[in-house]
């Protein structure tokens, strides 16, 4: 058992550092399958809510050590591309819901962001996600083109480039 959570340690630690040193992997566009969330009141929505915006789709919770790390960053990314048509959805698979994010919202900082909530982490499950983080890069038509596992410096200079060239295509 030891050996096993070793390597599992190795794993993860290696795939988080490769997602620190811009390892956002952009892939031929494939569908991704029908996510259903709720805003912070408990209203349904899906990824069709956002008709043709770039959407970047993190899967988080206040309990992963990464997530809380790159939240900010994640903040700052949607202050710098949100005139540009994106919306950065994070979406948070704590159990205790709104009543559990607002207040870390509050106490970080986040004011570009919204809340956006998959208590049951039913977003993961659905598109295979390994661990959380993850981060999926969806285009306008509604095509996964890249994928992050782990935390990443999102509002850095190198990541935005990436993501306003997948922008263009």
């Amino acid at each position: 058992m030891l050996a096993a959570g070793g390597t599992l340690t190795t794993l993860l630690a290696a795939r988080q550092g490769m997602a620190a040193a811009g390892g956002l992997s952009p892939a031929a566009p494939k569908p991704v399958p029908p996510l259903s969330f709720t805003d912070a009141d408990g209203k349904p929505y899906d990824l069709g809510a956002f008709p043709g915006r770039m959407l970047l789709v993190n899967l988080w919770a206040t309990w992963c050590a990464p997530c809380v790390k790159e939240m900010p960053a994640l903040d700052r990314a949607q202050q710098a591309l949100g005139d540009e048509n994106w919306a950065v959805l994070p979406l948070s698979s704590d159990r205790g819901g709104a009543a559990q994010v607002t207040p870390f919202f509050e106490r970080t900082g986040l004011k570009h962001l919204k809340i956006w909530l998959d208590p049951r982490g039913a977003a993961a499950r659905a598109v295979g996600a390994r661990g959380l983080p993850t981060t999926l890069v969806i285009d306008r038509q509604g095509q996964e083109v890249a994928r992050l596992e782990g935390d990443a410096e999102w509002d850095s200079p190198a990541m935005l480039g990436q993501l306003r060239a997948l922008a263009r295509g």
